[in-house]
C-alpha cells in the first residue's frame, strides 16, 4: 500500500520517476519495485523520498505494512486516504493508556456525541489506527466535506457509505460521491 501511496504523490505533484530518482539518489529500478509494492523502501529511503516530495513522512509510516483487500481497492481506497494532510486535534485530554492488545493504536479520541449509540457512547475514548483503509462493516473516524465524523463504512457498487447507529436520531446514511472532499483518517480499533 505504501508504493501506492508514493506512486499517487508523485502522479499528483507532476514527478518523473527519473525526477524523483535523481532527486533522492534511490535507483529508479528500486522506486518501481516500491511503486508496484513489490519492496517497502527503508526507513531513509522513504524519508528521503517524502522529502522530495514535498510531503510529510509520518502519515505514510501508517500505510508501511499494509496491503490493500479485494473490496478496499474496488473503493479505490488509495483516492480516500490522504498523504500529506494530518489529524489537527483542538483538545487534548492528556494521556490515556494503549491496551497491549491494540498496538497499531495510534490516538485515543472521544466519542463527540451520540450518533453511534449504542456501539459507541458519546464520551467513550476510541483507539484510532491511522491512514487504514476499511472493509465493510468496521468502524471509521473520517472527514467527509470538511466535517470529521464517526461512522460505521460499508462498500456499496465500489462507493463508500457512512452509516450513523443511532436509529432514533434519523441520520440518513452517507453514499460518498467522486465530488465529495472524502478521506479515511483511521479505523476504530477498539473503545475504552
Amino acid at each position: 500500500m505504501i508504493g501506492d501511496m508514493l506512486a499517487k504523490a508523485r502522479k499528483q505533484k507532476g514527478i518523473t520517476k527519473t525526477e524523483l530518482a535523481s532527486k533522492t539518489e534511490v535507483n529508479i529500478g528500486h522506486l518501481t519495485h516500491i511503486e508496484k509494492g513489490e519492496r517497502n523502501p527503508s526507513h531513509k529511503a522513504l524519508k528521503n523520498i517524502c522529502q522530495a516530495l514535498d510531503i510529510p513522512y509520518q502519515p505514510l509510516m501508517f500505510t508501511y505494512d499494509k496491503e490493500l483487500s479485494v473490496e478496499q481497492a474496488s473503493y479505490n481506497a488509495i483516492d480516500h486516504i490522504s498523504c500529506n494532510k494530518i489529524l489537527a486535534i483542538d483538545n487534548i485530554g492528556g494521556f490515556i493508556d494503549c491496551p497491549s492488545d491494540i498496538p497499531s493504536a495510534a490516538v485515543a479520541v472521544k466519542m463527540p456525541d451520540n450518533t453511534m449509540e449504542p456501539t459507541f457512547k458519546e464520551g467513550e475514548y476510541l483507539f484510532v489506527e491511522l491512514n487504514t483503509p476499511l472493509n465493510s462493516k468496521e468502524y471509521g473516524i473520517f472527514s467527509y466535506n470538511d466535517k470529521i465524523i464517526i461512522r460505521k463504512f460499508f462498500s456499496r457498487r465500489g462507493q463508500p457509505l457512512l452509516r450513523a447507529e443511532n436509529k432514533d436520531l434519523g441520520i440518513e446514511d452517507i453514499l460518498v460521491e467522486n465530488s465529495d472532499n472524502f478521506y479515511i483518517i483511521g479505523k476504530i480499533l477498539k473503545i475504552k
